[in-house]
């Protein structure tokens, strides 16, 4: 397995890393997902480090909190071997205000908690995952700093932050000295490239590693929706479709043909060729790849130790192309501007 730096810092990280969002299925949500016990979770973690694959990213509210139980459970006894990246900031109790957000008082509480449901003493990277704009940015900085100088966190990293809830987060750390981010885990895939639009700028000037969640554009790049063909019954779509991001029927046909194309040159299968791409994009530390079960989770595997050739990278560009919103169309027109990719 390949690996490589995770943003501006000395840690490695594999390209593919192992999401657990499928581990427990409680709720709607997370049901549509999977619902893999530890007995499954622990067999597929021992594919993931046959193959190099170490990084598993989990999160408080994934499962209510059986995500993070189940793999504690499932890497007992092997946690030398392992790098663990979970996340918290959304609601997680109903019933405390608390409950919610990156405040100090929920921060520390929050962490405690994981650190016991992942059986524990250190989280490798911890995410946020999401902007509070209710408590300020020194607060949420300062804790998270004091988190690290503890040990009990070794990286700090922020998902679905706009870029400039990002940037005026590492100007604040920067003006104290404390702990900056290092990843950014962020929605991207060929049929939802907005990351491009500033996030992916403002990780190549930051030194910001992306940390790609659902690659697979929520399930709509497996190779199973295809033109004038039924929905599959078995699908993250299904019951869960308000939660994904929207995306055009036809710009979606559009680029499952040409994914279609290159699977016939490439002898690949289409979530293959769809990661590939991801994996030659800038900034583009890990991609979190998931799995119902050990099928899928070795055909994701197959997506590295090969390359797509530059002009198949230039056929699926064409074929997923948007408009940028402005301002960002508008600085494209200005040579002194040009795309990062």
């Amino acid at each position: 397995m390949e690996t490589r730096y995770l943003g501006n810092s000395g840690l490695r990280v594999p390209a593919l890393s192992f999401g657990t969002g499928t581990f427990g299925g409680k709720g709607q949500l997370f049901g549509s997902w999977g619902n893999t016990d530890v007995a499954e979770a622990s067999r597929l973690i021992d594919i993931c480090l046959d193959a190099g694959l170490n990084l598993f990213d989990s999160a408080d509210v994934y499962s209510g909190g059986m995500a993070e139980s189940i793999l504690g459970e499932a890497i007992k006894g092997r946690r030398d071997k392992v790098l663990i990246s979970t996340k918290a900031t959304f609601r997680f109790d109903e019933n405390d205000p608390n409950g919610v957000g990156s405040s100090r008082f929920h921060l520390l509480r929050t962490i405690d908690a994981q650190l016991k449901r992942l059986s524990t003493d250190y989280i490798d990277l911890f995410q946020l995952h999401g902007f509070d704009a209710k408590t300020p940015v020194e607060e949420t900085l300062r804790t998270l700093d004091d988190l690290v100088r503890a040990g009990k966190i070794r990286y700090l990293g922020v998902s679905n932050f706009s870029g400039w809830h990002l940037m005026k987060s590492l100007a604040v750390a920067d003006r104290y000295g404390w702990t900056r981010y290092v990843a950014n885990q962020a929605y991207y895939s060929l049929i939802g490239r907005d990351y491009e639009w500033e996030q992916m700028p403002l990780g190549l000037d930051q030194g910001i590693g992306g940390v790609i969640w659902s690659p697979l554009g929520w399930g709509r790049l497996t190779g199973k929706i295809r033109r004038g063909q039924p929905r599959p019954e078995v699908s993250r779509l299904p019951g869960s479709s308000d939660f994904g991001p929207p995306v055009d029927e036809e710009r979606l046909y559009h680029v499952v043909d040409a994914l279609d194309r290159i699977a016939e040159e490439t002898g690949k299968t289409v979530p293959q060729i769809a990661l590939n791409w991801l994996l030659q994009r800038p900034t583009v530390s890990t991609i979190v790849i998931g799995a119902r079960n050990e099928e899928q989770l070795k055909q994701n595997l197959g997506a590295v130790g090969w390359n797509l050739t530059p002009e198949q990278v230039a056929v699926l560009d064409e074929a997923s192309a948007v408009t940028p919103a402005y301002p960002y169309w508008h600085q494209r027109t200005f040579e002194r501007n040009p795309s990062p990719v």
